[in-house]
């Protein structure tokens, strides 16, 4: 067999392996997001699969296509019933696990953090990487148990969809800085632009609804529009404004959530991107994950993330949510359901890595976080909301 045609068979072990795992990962209840960083771990610890520029590149496309259905799938219905709620449950959970993180590279890696600028900006990146929240599975627990229409409900979603924008623009931030060749104050003037580029393609994109975008509907041409248009926005971000290209295709999914044909355009994504380009990604991410460098100190410093990734969620967001008069159970619940990070985190490590923010060394500890976090979310919720009653039945809180 000649190496060009290798790929070919790359892509179908790749496939079959994250499916299968994926399987495996729900019939014990959980996301098949688990078993496909398995397999690509497997894949990876065996040397069984090499990592070429096209799985890279591949992987990069799945990447952009989830961020745009993240920002496809956000109600902003959600946003305005939870209000204050919401905001405030969710820049707490963002502040709180970015002092963290930050503070457990500084203490644990001292030389490499007072090294140079760029040991800072290594610090703050372990801490943008514990920001953000993945409530797939959060809803589904929340959802089984009736819960996912309440008060309670309501504010992890809001807050999870302030989480990820206010997540975005940190990292935006921070990766954009990574180069100290660069003025900071033009790096801070080209993300202003780019939000004020977004704000008016976003007026543009709004004017065409009725008259260019509403009309078309379920036709098929929309689909197509609507991925030109999110690698258009990724394009635009990481060449024009040197801005992640996942924030552009973000923003093109949010430009796109409050149109009637967001249904359909996320059912033709889904096709496209869970049946090819998303297992790539996961698989891609367990394959650069070398457990082998899971040694030493690296073994100590993930333990200590773990912990510091749980506990400053549950604190931070439990706190906005007694703020806003929620009781302790509810706070409670609030502060576990925004535990688990995620495909959000594994994207943003992927980031950090490609831009020289997150070592070979470091990149399996965050690994290892997201997969402890997304774990440990639905056991904890269970345990919280359900009680037994006085016959002794169990019963949902």
């Amino acid at each position: 067999m000649e190496d060009k045609y290798l790929y070919l068979f790359s892509l179908a072990v790749i496939l079959l392996s994250t499916k299968f795992l994926g399987l495996i990962s729900r019939r014990v209840q959980l996301p098949a997001v688990v078993g496909a960083l398995i397999s690509g771990i497997i894949l990876g610890f065996l040397e069984f699969i090499e990592y070429t520029d096209f799985i890279q590149k591949a992987s990069e496309i799945g990447v952009i296509l989830l961020m745009f259905m993240a920002g496809l799938d956000t109600d902003l219905d959600e946003l305005k019933k939870s209000g204050l709620a919401s905001f405030l449950v969710a820049v707490l959970g963002v502040v709180l696990p970015l002092l963290g993180g930050f503070l457990c590279f500084k203490y644990m890696f001292p030389e490499e953090y007072a090294n140079n600028s760029l040991g800072f900006l290594k610090a703050v990146f372990v801490g943008i990487t514990l920001t953000a929240t993945s409530v797939s599975i959060t809803v589904e627990t929340l959802r089984e148990m009736g819960k996912l229409k309440g008060k309670m409900g309501t504010t992890i979603m809001g807050a999870a969809i302030i989480d990820d924008i206010v997540g975005i623009i940190v990292l935006t931030t921070i990766t954009s800085m990574q180069d100290t060749s660069v003025n900071p104050t033009i790096v801070l003037v080209k993300i202003v632009m780019f939000f004020i580029f977004v704000v008016l393609t976003g007026g543009v994109v709004f004017f065409l609804k009725n008259k260019f975008i509403g009309s078309v509907k379920r036709r098929r041409r929309i689909s197509i529009y609507a991925l030109a248009f999110c690698l258009f926005m990724s394009f635009i971000a990481e060449e024009g404004f040197g801005v992640a290209d996942i924030t552009g295709a973000y923003f093109a999914g949010l430009m796109f959530c409050a149109f009637s044909v967001r249904e359909y355009i996320g059912k033709k994504f889904n096709v496209l991107n869970y049946l090819f380009f998303a297992p790539v990604f996961f698989a891609s991410i367990g394959m650069q994950t070398n457990m082998k460098s899971l040694t030493g100190d690296i073994i100590w410093f993930t333990v200590v993330l773990t912990i510091v990734a749980i506990l400053t969620k549950v604190i931070g967001c439990g706190l906005g949510a007694k703020i806003c008069k929620f009781n302790n159970k509810e706070a409670l619940g609030i502060g576990i359901g925004m535990i688990s990070r995620g495909e959000v985190a594994l994207i943003v490590a992927q980031k950090g890595a490609d831009c020289g923010l997150l070592s070979e060394t470091l990149f399996p500890a965050i690994v290892v976080v997201v997969i402890i976090t997304t774990l440990i979310t639905p056991i904890l919720l269970k345990i919280l909301l359900t009680e037994k009653n006085s016959n002794g039945a169990v019963e949902t809180a």
